[in-house]
């Protein structure tokens, strides 16, 4: 999986699946733009990869303003070129992060409206943002992230619903899109990671949860010349989740 010279551009790159996808491009060679609201993070995982002798830009980024979506890709193609893949993953629970409490109709709407800014269309927003510079240069991978909440459902209706859009309606939408422009949208969507401690609780067929490199692999294979049949369409890296019983 040879990344020589491309440009990806990853969201939510501060931590978890999107720090592990910086350091693992940036090993295979990729130019990698790290968008994330934490500018310590971005900014010392950066540094990181220059000193062994990569090629980073960390770009303070909140992905639920397009402006700064449009200000980031912009920025990854004046510095490198090209913008040759796009990773959003940037997201979470708007429940955990809002810390909020209670039923459906006790939350306040502004948590869901977050949930909806975050999930879905912040990476809608760098989905459209780096487009324009795909179609130019007639190339690229859009690979947004879901979830198996969005398979599955959750009390984190926002999370859930911003989730499963992604795995149906954005990816293969996008891939319709990018036809003539050579330009395809695969949607890696986990199941429980080890990203956070509590992960580890949720039921799998393999009884247990993935790594955050497993995903990473995922994600690159999709990206990558291996996965160039790729288009349109959801890979569930989740470990038998879905297929467990529903009684």
């Amino acid at each position: 999986m040879d990344f020589l010279n491309k440009t990806v551009v990853i969201t939510g790159a501060g931590s978890g699946i999107g720090a592990g996808c910086a350091k693992s491009f940036a090993k295979e060679g990729a130019n990698v733009v790290l968008a994330d609201i934490n500018e310590q993070a971005i900014t010392e995982i950066a540094n990181d990869i220059i000193a062994e002798g990569g090629k980073a830009l960390a770009v303070v980024t909140d992905v639920t303003k397009y402006a700064d979506a449009k200000f980031c890709c912009d920025s990854a193609a004046e510095k490198f070129g090209t913008i040759d893949v796009v990773v959003t993953c940037a997201g979470g629970s708007e429940l955990r992060i809002c810390g909020a409490h209670g039923e459906f109709h006790e939350i306040p709407i502004d948590v869901f409206d977050f949930g909806i800014d975050l999930n879905l269309k912040g990476a809608m927003y760098f989905h459209h943002a780096a487009f324009g510079y795909m179609a130019k240069q007639n190339s690229g991978v859009i690979i947004p992230i879901g979830s198996i909440t969005g398979a599955d459902g959750g009390y984190d209706i926002a999370y859930s619903a911003s989730k499963s859009a992604l795995m149906n309606g954005v990816v293969k939408s996008l891939a319709i899109a990018g036809a003539s422009h050579n330009i395809r949208a695969v949607c890696i969507a986990p199941g429980p990671v080890l990203t956070r401690p509590a992960m580890a609780g949720m039921k799998t067929l393999l009884g247990r949860a993935a790594q955050p490199q497993e995903i990473v692999d995922a994600i690159m294979y999709a990206a990558s010349e291996k996965g160039a049949f790729l288009n349109g369409t959801t890979i569930l890296i989740d470990g038998g989740r879905n297929a467990l019983p529903r009684v």
